[in-house]
C-alpha cells in the first residue's frame, strides 16, 4: 500500500477534520479498549488518517490522540488499517448461522454484519404450505427450526447467540410458497391479500425489506405486478428491494429494466443482486447493464448493485430447467424426469440452456451431494463425470438430479475477468459475497463450496485494491461498509465515528490476502488480526475467540 494515501494526525487536523482532543494521561482509564496507532479508513471513502480509537461498551467513544493509559486494554495497530466492520449485504446464512453460530468463514475475513433472506428465500416466516418440508431440510444439520414468524425467528437467533450481527430480508418466494406452494398460477385475490399481510407483518417485526429470486421456484412464476404490490408495502416502512432477477444471461437487460421499473413504481431503494453477464455470448451486455443503472439513477431511481470478486457463481442444477418442468415443486419435477416422454423434452431444453449459459458442461462443477455413492463426484465437472459414466453430459446432469432428489449445488464458471474488474471498480456496485456462514466441520466439511464464503472481502482488499489497483483502499472499504449500511438502513454501523457501534476490523494492508480457492475453499484469509463485533473481540491474532456478541438488528 502506498503510504501517501494516508494523512498524518497533524495533516488531518490541518485539513479541518474533527479529532478527539488528546486526553490527560493522569486521569483514570476512560475506555474499555483503545486501538492505537492505526491508519483510519472511516468507511466514507475519505483518505486514511492516523488516529486512535477508544471504545466503551459496544460503541466508539472517541477517535483521535488517546494516551495508552486511557485504555483498560490496548491493541497496537501500527502499520495496520482500522476500518468499520464489513457488512455483507448479500448472504444466505439464514439457517446455517445456527449450525455455525461462530460464523468462522465470515468474521475471520472481517464481516461483522450479514444481510440474509436473499434471492427470494428467507428462513422466516416458516409457516404455511411448505413449512414442514423446510423443517425437514434443517434436520439434516440437526437443527430443530423452532420458529414461525419473523419475531420468533429473532427470539430463536438471540437464544442461540452468534458471533456477528444479523439483518433479515423477507423472501418473496418464501411468502408465496407459504400461501400456495410452488405452483405456476396467479394468486387469487384472497391469497394476494394474505401475502401482502405477511409482508406487512414481517416489516412490523423488524425485517429490512423484500428479496426476490426470479430464476427459482416459485419466484419465477410471479408476475411483475405481484412483486410491485409487495414492494409498495415495503416502501411504506422505508425498506428496500433486492432482486435476483429473472435473467442474468440472454435476457439480462430486460431483467434490469423490470427491476428498475419496480423500484420506480414502488418508490423504494433497489439492489440488483450479484450483477453479472453470465455466459460468454452475453459478456458484451455488461456495459449496457451498467448504463441502464446509471441512467435510472440520473432519473431518480435509487438503484445499486452488488457483486463478488470471482468469475464463477454457485447455484443448483434445477435452475437449468424450464418453468413447466419445475411447476409444483421438487417431487413434481422428479416425476417428470422419470417419465420418458417428459424427460426427452427436458433433455432437449436443458442441453440448449447449458450451451447458452454457462456455455458448456465442463464449466459446471459439482459442489456437494447428499448420497454417499456420489461423494467422489464433488469437485468434478459434468463433462468429466459423463466421460467416466460413458454417457452424454446431459444425461449425467439429469441422472444426478434424479439420484440426489432434485438438489445438486454446482459452481458455474461463466463470467469474464474483465467484466468482474469493471463491476468491482464501479461506484454504484457494492461488495456482497452471496456466501454463507460456515466452518470446515460437520456437513460443510464434506462439500467443496464456492470460495466466496471464506475469501470475498480479503480478496477485494488484496487482489483488486492493493495488487491490481483497480480501486484504492478507501473506495474498497466504502463498498463494504457505509454504502451497504445506507442501502440497508443501518444508521449506527458502517462508519468509524463517535457514537457508532464498535464493529471494527484491523488488517495489514501489505499482508492481507484470501487463501480460499476453488480447489481448497475451506481456508481462512491472512492479514486480518483483529475483528470486533459490538466492542467485543471475536478475532484476536487471526484466531477466533469463541465469543458470540452479535445482535439481531431490527428495522427502526
Amino acid at each position: 500500500m502506498r503510504r501517501r494515501r494516508f494523512l498524518s494526525h497533524g495533516a488531518r487536523a490541518a485539513a479541518g477534520l474533527a479529532l478527539a482532543p488528546a486526553l490527560r494521561a493522569e486521569s483514570a482509564p476512560a475506555f474499555d479498549l483503545v486501538i492505537r496507532g492505526g491508519e483510519i479508513l472511516d468507511g466514507t471513502g475519505a483518505p486514511a488518517f492516523r488516529a486512535d480509537v477508544g471504545i466503551v461498551g459496544d460503541a466508539i467513544a472517541a477517535i483521535g490522540a488517546i494516551p495508552a493509559e486511557q485504555g483498560r486494554r490496548l491493541i497496537d495497530a501500527a502499520g495496520h488499517a482500522v476500518c468499520p466492520g464489513f457488512i455483507d449485504i448479500h448472504t444466505h446464512s439464514d439457517g446455517d448461522i445456527f449450525v455455525h453460530p461462530t460464523a468462522d468463514s465470515r468474521v475471520r475475513q472481517g464481516v461483522t454484519t450479514e444481510v440474509t433472506g436473499n434471492c427470494g428465500s428467507s428462513a422466516a416466516p416458516l409457516l404455511g404450505a411448505g413449512a414442514e418440508e423446510r423443517r425437514k431440510e434443517y434436520l439434516k444439520d440437526d437443527l430443530r427450526a423452532e420458529w414461525g414468524d419473523v419475531a420468533s425467528y429473532c427470539v430463536f437467533w438471540e437464544k442461540v447467540g452468534c458471533s456477528l450481527n444479523h439483518a433479515l430480508l423477507l423472501g418473496q418466494g418464501t411468502l408465496r410458497a407459504n400461501a400456495i406452494g410452488a405452483v405456476n398460477r396467479p394468486l387469487a385475490s384472497d391469497e394476494r391479500a394474505a401475502v401482502l399481510r405477511a409482508v406487512e407483518e414481517g416489516m412490523d417485526q423488524g425485517a429490512f425489506g423484500l428479496s426476490t429470486g426470479l430464476q427459482y421456484t416459485p419466484g419465477r412464476f410471479t408476475p411483475r405486478e405481484e412483486i410491485a404490490a409487495m414492494a409498495r408495502v415495503v416502501a411504506r416502512y422505508g425498506g428496500f428491494y433486492a432482486s435476483h432477477m429473472r435473467s442474468e444471461d440472454k435476457m439480462l437487460l430486460e431483467a434490469i429494466g423490470e427491476t428498475i421499473a419496480i423500484g420506480r413504481e414502488a418508490q423504494l431503494r433497489v439492489e440488483i443482486s450479484h450483477l453479472k453477464a453470465a455466459g460468454q455470448v452475453n459478456w458484451h451486455k455488461q456495459r449496457a447493464a451498467l448504463d441502464l443503472i446509471e441512467s435510472a439513477r440520473a432519473k431518480g431511481v435509487d438503484v445499486l448493485a452488488d457483486a463478488h470478486p470471482y468469475t464463477a457463481y454457485s447455484t443448483g442444477l434445477s435452475i437449468l430447467l424450464e418453468d413447466w418442468a419445475v411447476d409444483g415443486g421438487r417431487q413434481a419435477m422428479l416425476a417428470r424426469l422419470r417419465d420418458p416422454a417428459q424427460r426427452a423434452r427436458i433433455r432437449r431444453e436443458v442441453d440448449a440452456n447449458v450451451l447458452a449459459e454457462p456455455g458448456g458442461y465442463e464449466l459446471i462443477v459439482i459442489a456437494s451431494v447428499e448420497s454417499e455413492k456420489n461423494r467422489e463426484l464433488i469437485g468434478s465437472d459434468l463433462r468429466a463425470i459423463a466421460s467416466a459414466r460413458r454417457m452424454e453430459p446431459i444425461d449425467a446432469l439429469l441422472g444426478l438430479l434424479d439420484e440426489e432428489n432434485g438438489s445438486v449445488p454446482f459452481i458455474g464458471h461463466a463470467m469474464s475477468e474483465k467484466n468482474v474488474d469493471e463491476l468491482l471498480a464501479h461506484p454504484l456496485v457494492m461488495v456482497g459475497s452471496d456466501g454463507r456462514s460456515m466452518a470446515p466441520v460437520k456437513r460443510a466439511a464434506r462439500t467443496r463450496p464456492h470460495p466466496r464464503s471464506y475469501g470475498t472481502f480479503a480478496r477485494v482488499l488484496s487482489h483488486y485494491a492493493r495488487d491490481r489497483k483497480l480501486l484504492d483502499l478507501p473506495a474498497a472499504v466504502r463498498k463494504m461498509t457505509s454504502l451497504p449500511a445506507d442501502q440497508v438502513g443501518l444508521r449506527d454501523r458502517g462508519r468509524l465515528a463517535k457514537g457508532m457501534k464498535a464493529d471494527v476490523v484491523v488488517f495489514d494492508p501489505l499482508r492481507v490476502r484470501d487463501e480460499a480457492t476453488f480447489q481448497d475453499p475451506h481456508r481462512y484469509p491472512a492479514g486480518i488480526p483483529y475483528v470486533l463485533v459490538n466492542g467485543t473481540l471475536v478475532v484476536e491474532k487471526e484466531s477466533h475467540t469463541g465469543r458470540r456478541p452479535g445482535k439481531v438488528l431490527r428495522r427502526a
